[in-house]
């Protein structure tokens, strides 16, 4: 948010010395002062708001590529400073935050009841510290986990019973990868 701030401070104050500017020189037609400040700031406006268009439509044209054969998968920096896995868990679309900080696969409750996972009848007796505090996890296999073409079956993941707004994807799958680069805001995993 901050950050935000910070990048509207050079713009603004850009904005204030042009006014001052045309304040100085029409300050005898204060009625054309007026129309040509509102013209302007309607320009800026409409060119903000394309840019702001622009930006989204790039973001969310961004998606992950699967390159089966060669046993690779390309994920998109996100808009968040994030990458973003999306899997069939089950044969149910799942996406995971990719987080080299996490040790396992951690599916959400609402995830893993969307993968077929009855979240109702399993053991927690995990524990797992997260930065939110501990919370308790249930240890379960999944049947199948495939990005495109590149298939795992019977992995070890676990359900957290805590609030959580997604899955993590963590290093128990990362380390199926022979190679994992960051390269131009993309996050490359070889086999």
């Amino acid at each position: 948010m901050d950050q935000d701030l910070s990048q509207l401070a050079f713009p603004l104050l850009l904005a204030c010395a042009a006014f001052a500017w045309l304040l100085g020189q029409k300050r005898d037609r204060l009625g054309q002062l007026a129309q040509t400040a509102l013209t302007w700031a309607l320009v800026a406006t409409g060119a903000l708001g394309l840019y702001g268009l622009w930006s989204e439509v790039g973001q969310s044209t961004a998606q992950q590529s699967v390159f089966a054969t060669e046993g690779r998968i390309e994920l998109p920096r996100a808009r968040d400073g994030h990458y973003y896995l999306t899997a069939e868990v089950n044969g149910t679309p799942i996406t995971f935050t990719v987080d080299t900080g996490a040790s396992e696969i951690v599916l959400s409750a609402a995830d893993a009841r969307s993968a077929g996972i009855d979240t109702e009848n399993l053991a927690y007796i995990g524990r797992a510290y997260t930065a939110n505090g501990e919370v308790r996890t249930a240890p379960i296999r999944l049947d199948s986990f495939a990005v495109g073409g590149i298939e795992d079956r019977r992995l070890r993941a676990f359900v957290n019973e805590g609030a959580m707004d997604g899955s993590l994807l963590g290093m128990s799958y990362l380390q199926r990868y022979s190679k994992i680069e960051i390269t131009n805001g993309a996050l490359t995993l070889t086999r």
